[in-house]
């Protein structure tokens, strides 16, 4: 009887260990993998408000520079024509050079640059005045109704130390060029 008392001390122990390991195994593991997981899940949810908060910050300062960009933008295709127009802004360089008093006037349109849907034209420009009368010159130019790019310019002292520069620029105006009319789509609507 003593030894059947032992066997069932055994099995009990044997059923309570595994018990214990079934427990361990099949309850606090999962149980502990899911606690990380959520844990996981809420430190990047943390991270993704945190973000979204800067975020949204920073919507002012970005929604600011995006009106200033469409407003710079807007103008775009007001300011570059549709026609070349080359003898009247050569003759409105000639104006501002005038209405600024500089003098030894020289514009010289160079050889016109096609592209995609726009046309460049340079410009080689020099005159003579003094700095104020350059710069003042130069505001005006870019306030014209014109797009001009200024893409060199170069000031030398005079010989005479008379407090006047020689300016030499290279400019560059655009047009956009005009659309021919698709030469089928002509005789389709003349077949009509």
């Amino acid at each position: 009887m003593l030894f059947f008392r032992k066997k069932q001390q055994v099995a009990i122990c044997v059923v309570a260990v595994m018990l214990v390991a079934d427990f361990l195994w099949f309850g606090c593991l999962p149980l502990h993998k899911a606690t990380k997981a959520i844990n996981q899940t809420k430190a990047a949810l943390a991270l993704a408000i945190v973000k979204g908060t800067a975020g949204s910050r920073q919507m002012p300062a970005l929604s600011e520079q995006l009106q200033k960009l469409q407003a710079a933008v807007s103008n775009y295709e007001v300011n570059v024509p549709s026609q070349r127009a080359l003898g009247v802004f050569l003759q409105q360089l000639a104006n501002l050079m005038t209405e600024h008093g500089l003098t030894e006037q020289v514009v010289a349109p160079g050889m016109e640059i096609k592209a995609d849907g726009l046309n460049c034209i340079p410009i080689d420009m020099q005159c003579k005045g003094r700095l104020t009368q350059v710069f003042e010159f130069y505001k005006r130019l870019q306030r014209l109704d014109r797009l001009v790019r200024i893409e060199q310019a170069k000031f030398t002292n005079d010989n005479s130390f008379d407090g006047q520069v020689n300016m030499q620029t290279k400019v560059v105006i655009y047009y956009r060029p005009e659309v021919e009319p698709d030469r089928e789509h002509l005789g389709e609507s003349q077949n009509i």
